[in-house]
């Protein structure tokens, strides 16, 4: 195991990683003062906790299935990791959720491991997401998911298609948990990655922690930060394909769930992503043909000096969804010039009532912390959550059910009354 650890920790400026929840690649030209000056933390540096409040739970996926998870400790022995060269090659944690059967008297999946929680409550939820929550007040790593740790698949759900979620800046891949393990219960196989020294914190099977590099300067940073993200979503997308024929990718050799294998169909490969994860989306689909179908959260197709990305300044054959939040926003240049180059299907949508940490667990988790009202607003919205969940959960499966399933829904075809939350823009 090659990660490193080192004693410092994330400065206090004028705005911390606020910007990164607030607007964190949904918002890329913001990130000059969102930034932390110092990143990279010693997990074993972080304060002492105090008595806990009951970890809060996440609501439970809407499908005909269980859920199942495994995780996976990748290595790309092709390249040296482009954050710190000196580590070796490119390692990676993802997870897989799929339909899970005979679930009874397995482990519920973490949330999150030991070290990486505590990192997450000391560091990342306030000083990276900027969501005022009380430090060493929750427990993360006791968060219930709903999920099984290595069930096996469920033979029923037949062949999976295959989503690859990326999350946002300064989110763990755990931060989407709601909405991936609500599309497994549906039949996909959802993959999460978390893209190491440039993710908050990641903890690997050894129990090392890898926390972020130190930014430097934030326009070169984002670039990298992309570039990184499209490089890691087509090796997960080739270690899957070893999979599928069999072979077990992981570094470490852990058995894998029973009828994982062959289960995946990836002739039908989308991805979606948070922040700027969405925009890592969308690149990736512009580099791999692989993948069919993209869903874009909130992420900017803005490049930092305010010009289109390439991808807005050409577009795309095949559909990607615009998913934003409401309010003032900066997404709209790039995603207005990626929606007049795109030469087919292409929708943009807007969640009333939203803000940037909509789309992730935060909806889900935060009101069940006792935070003050003022707190919520600036966090989630004025949006019901439950009402936020179910909506968002609606149309990203509508969406993949469309273009990787084949199956048609009036969702996207104009508002609906089921929804009345969920406006079509332009």
């Amino acid at each position: 195991m090659t990660i490193m650890r080192t004693n410092h920790r994330p400065g206090r400026r004028r705005r911390g990683l606020t910007a990164a929840a607030v607007c964190a690649a949904a918002a890329l030209g913001s990130l000059a003062a969102a930034l932390p000056a110092q990143a990279a933390t010693d997990s074993t540096a972080l304060p002492a906790r105090s008595v806990r409040a009951a970890a809060p739970s996440l609501p439970a996926p809407t499908g005909g299935h269980r859920v199942g998870e495994v995780a996976l400790h990748l290595v790309d022995h092709s390249r040296t990791d482009p954050w710190q060269p000196d580590h070796g090659s490119r390692e990676l944690m993802a997870t897989v959720y799929y339909p899970a059967d005979r679930a009874a008297g397995r482990p519920a999946a973490p949330y999150m491991l030991p070290k990486a929680a505590a990192h997450f409550d000391a560091v990342t939820a306030n000083t990276f997401l900027g969501l005022d929550v009380p430090t060493g007040q929750v427990d993360w790593a006791a968060v219930r998911t709903h999920a099984v740790a290595g069930a096996p698949v469920a033979a029923r759900a037949g062949r999976l298609p295959v989503v690859v979620y990326s999350p946002g800046l300064g989110e763990p891949r755990t931060w989407g948990t709601t909405l991936v393990a609500d599309l497994a219960s549906r039949g996909y196989a959802v993959v999460t990655v978390d893209h190491t020294h440039e993710a908050p914190e990641v903890q690997f099977p050894d129990g090392s922690l890898a926390t972020m590099v130190a930014p430097g300067d934030p326009a070169a940073f984002i670039r990298k930060a992309l570039d990184v993200r499209v490089a890691d979503t087509r090796f997960v997308l080739d270690r899957l394909e070893a999979l599928n024929a069999g072979h077990n990718p992981d570094a470490d050799g852990r058995t894998l769930p029973a009828g994982l294998a062959g289960a995946l169909d990836l002739t039908r490969v989308g991805t979606a992503g948070h922040s700027m994860g969405g925009t890592a989306a969308a690149l990736a689909m512009d580099a791999d043909p692989r993948i069919t179908a993209g869903i874009d959260m909130d992420g900017n197709l803005t490049d930092f000096d305010g010009k289109p990305l390439p991808v807005a300044e050409h577009g795309l054959a095949r559909p990607l969804l615009l998913l934003g939040k409401d309010g003032d926003t900066d997404t709209g240049p790039g995603w207005q010039a990626f929606r007049a180059h795109t030469p087919g299907w292409a929708r943009e949508l807007k969640l009333r009532g939203s803000e940037h940490a909509s789309f992730t667990d935060a909806e889900a988790l935060l009101p069940q912390l006792g935070l003050p009202p003022a707190t919520l607003v600036k966090d989630i919205g004025t949006i019901e959550p439950a009402t936020a969940i179910r909506t968002t959960e609606a149309y990203v499966a509508a969406y993949f059910d469309r273009w990787l399933r084949g199956r048609c829904s009036d969702l996207l075809d104009g508002p609906s009354a089921r929804y009345p939350e969920m406006e079509f823009v332009g």
